[in-house]
């Protein structure tokens, strides 16, 4: 089975679709499957649906598919450093699904896993358990939520065989794993694809039976928050 791809175009062809859920790893900036999300700009899709821990900022990851509203609704935890996702969640011209980041990467891990939901005690008491079912274990009450099914994934890693067996980079590891396995087709993007059986089998973090498509690329090393010493005086 084929699944080295040319580019992220290529990859994408005869997947995309109007009106998809995406799961999309990445945190801040990094980890972020840059260069599918500039594909999935170009293809001009709408009505998407991403659920990603955070939207990237205003011209930089999701941001980028924000800027040409593409996008319908956000399932995320965090969405500030983003302007235009303010703008048009303010106007009424963004849903917004609101999970806290634990809750959110369990819920790509149970889809992943085939589990349909789970209790948490997470947001009991809170807006984000209204409207969801509420059950007492032990004494404590725990609200379900339920597993995300995606209908692709992207993701980023740092290194691959041609068979999809992908290992990320430090805490570039973040939501890719369980966002990759809730995709019921998942593409990764790496920054390099080594030799079959050249990668030590203890050390691959997402094994190649859930990537059905990969690319490598040139990825840009952006920092989010810069924060420098003020230079002492003399």
């Amino acid at each position: 089975m084929k699944k080295v791809y040319a580019n992220a175009t290529e990859a994408l062809d005869g997947v995309i679709s109007d009106g998809m859920m995406i799961a999309a790893g990445g945190f801040g900036l990094c980890g972020i499957p840059e260069l599918l999300l500039e594909a999935i700009k170009d293809s001009g899709a709408q009505d998407l649906t991403f659920a990603s821990n955070n939207a990237g900022v205003d011209d930089f990851g999701i941001g980028i598919l924000l800027q040409t509203k593409q996008v319908k609704k956000m399932i995320s935890s965090y969405v500030g450093e983003n302007a235009e996702f303010m703008r048009q969640y303010l106007a009424g011209e963004l849903e917004l699904e609101f999970n806290p980041q634990g809750t959110l990467a369990e819920r790509m891990r149970a889809g992943g896993a085939g589990i349909p939901g789970f209790y948490t005690k997470t947001g009991v008491g809170t807006v984000i358990a209204d409207g969801k079912e509420h059950k007492d274990f032990n004494g404590e009450t725990y609200i379900l939520e339920e597993g995300i099914f995606a209908d692709l994934a992207i993701v980023k890693a740092w290194k691959a065989d041609d068979t999809g067996n992908l290992i990320f980079r430090k805490t570039a590891r973040n939501f890719n794993v369980p966002a990759a396995t809730c995709g019921k087709i998942c593409i990764a993007e790496v920054e390099e694809i080594v030799p079959r059986g050249s990668l030590d089998p203890d050390m691959i973090h997402l094994p190649g039976i859930y990537v059905h498509r990969i690319i490598q690329g040139q990825h840009e090393k952006r920092i989010e928050q810069r924060t420098t010493r003020k230079k002492e005086e003399a």
